[in-house]
């Protein structure tokens, strides 16, 4: 089927994608919350338009040019959650405003100044991001998010609507428990900070989650309105390794050819350059190697150089692979399809009729 594929390439099923689209889909439904995935995931227009028709609320984007790309090729709604300190960035949007919404996101008085400055006769959505446990940006849940959204409500260009968190430790989870617990963590964080906003007289109207380890147990508690799971939309070793995912759910691989074979190795024409050097996210490793065989899970990268992936074979699967010939092409799955995604300007997309077509990655190298 991929012999007329050049390799290393990005390959992507369209039944999978379409499946994880509906389970994404269908926790919202289930809950009644709204569903907004993050773009950084798959970087494509096209597939944030799939998620679009299938339900979604709007998208999710870490940067201005990537929401300049979605409202071009027609999404109305997006958020940028990721704090922007540069007045120059927030303006480029403004012309989009009397076409779709727009929210922008803060996690400090400092950074409102900013972007209240910036505002300069606009009046901006913003959403307040909270800390619920990652420890990267974002306030303390209770009175210190209560004092920022004191200090947003009388800056007369933001019209503070929403609190919002990303639970990303969640990837280190040990094992079914703790991961739930991070995810009502997370969810408290929002909502018990949204409850005392509004018992001070402040309305908060979205109170939204990301992490797609913990999207679907969070969405399920009282006072949820949005989740925000990004990695779902492909799933990888890492959703795998929390069983979160299974194999087959994994809809995004990456095609290797087999270009040297020694009894104790394998080498596949796909490095670091290929795959990605990530064994976990934020600084957890969850998988060991970095990639799994579709075929077969003893056949793992070990080891990878630029340009090379290697799997070091034991005394116990060497046989396993004796059929194999140099020039065959395998298929691994990604530790983190993430960044794997953006090592690449298209995937070759096996389509539902059976069909191979590249998809742009067009959201690839937005640098602002």
């Amino acid at each position: 089927m991929y012999e007329t594929i050049q390799t290393p390439a990005i390959l992507l099923d369209e039944a999978k994608l379409n499946r994880n689209i509906r389970r994404m889909a269908a926790v919202g439904e289930k809950h009644r919350v709204s569903v907004r995935p993050h773009f950084k995931t798959h970087k494509s227009s096209f597939i944030a338009n799939k998620q679009i028709m299938a339900g979604a609320a709007g998208i999710t984007v870490a940067k201005v040019s990537e929401a300049e790309l979605l409202l071009e090729a027609g999404i109305k709604d997006i958020l940028i959650a990721h704090p922007l300190v540069e007045s120059e960035k927030i303006k480029k949007l403004f012309p989009y405003q009397k076409s779709a919404r727009l929210i922008f996101t803060i996690d400090s008085k400092e950074q409102a100044e900013i972007m209240n400055r910036a505002a300069d006769g606009h009046m901006i959505e913003v959403w307040l991001k909270v800390n619920s446990g990652l420890n990267r940006c974002g306030t303390q849940p209770g009175r210190e998010t209560l004092q920022l959204a004191k200090d947003v409500r009388v800056m007369k260009g933001l019209k503070l609507t929403g609190l919002f968190t990303h639970a990303g430790h969640s990837y280190g989870a040990a094992s079914r428990k703790e991961l739930e617990k991070i995810a009502e963590e997370e969810a408290q964080s929002v909502v018990e900070s949204a409850l005392l906003c509004e018992e001070h007289g402040i309305e908060i109207q979205n109170r939204s989650i990301g992490s797609t380890p913990t999207f679907e147990k969070g969405a399920s508690y009282e006072g949820m309105t949005e989740v925000r799971p990004g990695n779902a939309v492909f799933f990888d070793r890492m959703q795998m390794s929390l069983n979160v995912a299974k194999k087959d759910e994994a809809a995004v691989t990456i095609l290797t050819q087999l270009v040297s074979k020694r009894d104790c190795r394998l080498v596949f024409d796909g490095g670091s350059k290929a795959f990605t050097t990530e064994k976990g996210a934020h600084g957890k490793e969850g998988v060991v190697g970095f990639g799994e065989a579709l075929s077969n899970k003893l056949l793992t990268i070990t080891r990878l150089s630029e340009e090379h992936g290697i799997a070091d074979l034991t005394d116990e699967n060497m046989h396993l692979f004796q059929d194999l010939a140099l020039g065959d092409k395998i298929q691994f799955i990604p530790n983190h399809a993430c960044t794997a995604v953006n090592l690449y300007d298209s995937y070759m997309m096996l389509k539902e009729n059976g069909e191979i077509e590249p998809l742009p990655i067009d959201g690839r190298g937005k640098s602002q």
